[in-house]
């Protein structure tokens, strides 16, 4: 298991915060669970730019964060949904508006993202 090298500083919140949303897809997966995509196969076509394991991997810290819990239905075929905790729920005004915040911003965004690859080629 990967251990760091930099303890993380306990007495910060926007470390304990980032900890838990610091991840190329968490705060999709939990906008996606908000919105009633709950099947491991639909968030994998909700995000289809990820891969079913990094997904898994962060599905995973989520439900040990207790941000979202796994219920797994005992039928044939297996059938396991997520659904966002009451911990999850108050992540999502947050999450709100970082959305907010990038739709205002997109333009403004999109050009540096499109002149930094430009100067990298």
């Amino acid at each position: 298991m990967y251990e760091k090298k930099i303890p993380l500083p306990l007495e910060c919140g926007l470390a304990m915060t980032r900890e838990i949303l610091g991840g190329k897809w968490k705060p999709n997966l939990l906008f996606a669970i908000s919105e009633g995509i709950n099947r491991p196969s639909q968030l994998h076509r909700a995000i289809p730019q990820s891969t079913k394991r990094v997904l898994n991997l962060q599905l995973k810290e989520l439900e040990e964060f207790e941000v979202i819990e796994k219920k797994i239905y005992h039928q044939l075929p297996p059938k396991v949904e997520y659904h966002l905790t009451e911990r999850g729920e108050t992540l999502m005004p947050l999450l709100r508006q970082m959305n907010e915040w990038g739709d205002k911003n997109r333009s403004f965004i999109k050009n540096i993202i499109l002149n930094r690859t430009k100067v990298l080629d």
